[in-house]
């Protein structure tokens, strides 16, 4: 299961427009738009950047794409059963390698990755001293991104879609307290509950880098739709000292997705993390 908003200037959107409103608490968000064609995403200097982008794309842009991948991409692109699939994977790391050049200062085909033993990608020792973190995710048509300097970040990314055997995957998946509170949403709203559940867990595991070394029991999220994403607990430490923040969003109609991101440390604890989102179409 791992498996936008168009202007032509740089604007300030408020949290109703593209976040849950009882987020503004804990998170303040800036959100920089950028009209179609546009190459560089400028963002403002908030610790966490998210950026969404489409991944449709005319045989020309994709076939330009591949250009930017290297050797053992352009092999993985290859080994997709369908055109569709490995078109929106070329166009999704083409992407990524074009937003992680322009915050190292390279060409985007300079960009090196290295994987961890679970598989989350980062970048090679060669760019260690810049201290750049992010992740990925994709499904569809939609791509999200986020980048943080020296604080790990996670972020996943799902259409809200129906499932057959959704209740036996929460009951499976979630915990105890995530099941009894997914069981007790109004029919209407369940679909959208497991998402939510399922991509603010899916995001935390991202960001830990880890696998399922904390199965997925042992912490806890919030999922009910219109109530603010947070993480209830870690183990036995409640979510507010967890050390991690997590946000909730829908990048476009029909799609849920969340971002978590470590915390700064300041004198007074974990202050609140700051987070920008580039939205581009």
């Amino acid at each position: 299961m791992r498996e936008r908003i168009s202007l032509m200037k740089r604007c300030h959107l408020s949290w109703a427009g593209l976040w849950p409103q009882c987020l503004a608490r804990t998170m303040r968000t800036s959100v920089v738009t950028t009209p179609r064609g546009c190459k560089d995403v400028e963002t403002t200097d908030a610790p966490i950047e998210v950026v969404v982008t489409r991944l449709a794309a005319a045989h020309e842009a994709v076939r330009a794409s591949a250009g930017l991948l290297s050797d053992a991409e352009r092999h993985r692109a290859r080994r997709f059963a369908f055109d569709r699939d490995a078109s929106r994977f070329i166009v999704a790391r083409a992407r990524l390698r074009q937003l992680l050049a322009a915050r190292l200062g390279v060409r985007a085909q300079a960009v090196e990755f290295e994987y961890g033993a679970y598989g989350k990608p980062v970048l090679s020792r060669r760019f260690a001293d810049s201290d750049l973190r992010f992740n990925v995710s994709h499904r569809d048509e939609v791509a999200v991104y986020a980048f943080s300097f020296g604080r790990e970040v996670g972020i996943d990314v799902e259409a809200v879609r129906m499932i057959r055997d959704a209740d036996a995957i929460a009951a499976r998946s979630f915990s105890r307290r995530e099941n009894e509170a997914y069981r007790a949403l109004d029919p209407r709203d369940r679909l959208l509950g497991f998402f939510n559940c399922w991509t603010r867990k899916e995001a935390f595991v991202k960001a830990l880098g880890d696998g399922l070394s904390l199965p997925l029991d042992r912490f806890e999220v919030s999922l009910a739709p219109g109530e603010p994403a947070r993480i209830l607990r870690v183990g036995h430490t409640p979510g507010d000292d967890c050390g991690w923040r997590l946000a909730s969003f829908s990048p476009a109609p029909g799609f849920v997705a969340a971002v978590v991101a470590e915390c700064c440390r300041s004198h007074a604890g974990f202050a609140p993390s700051l987070l920008g989102a580039a939205v581009s179409v």
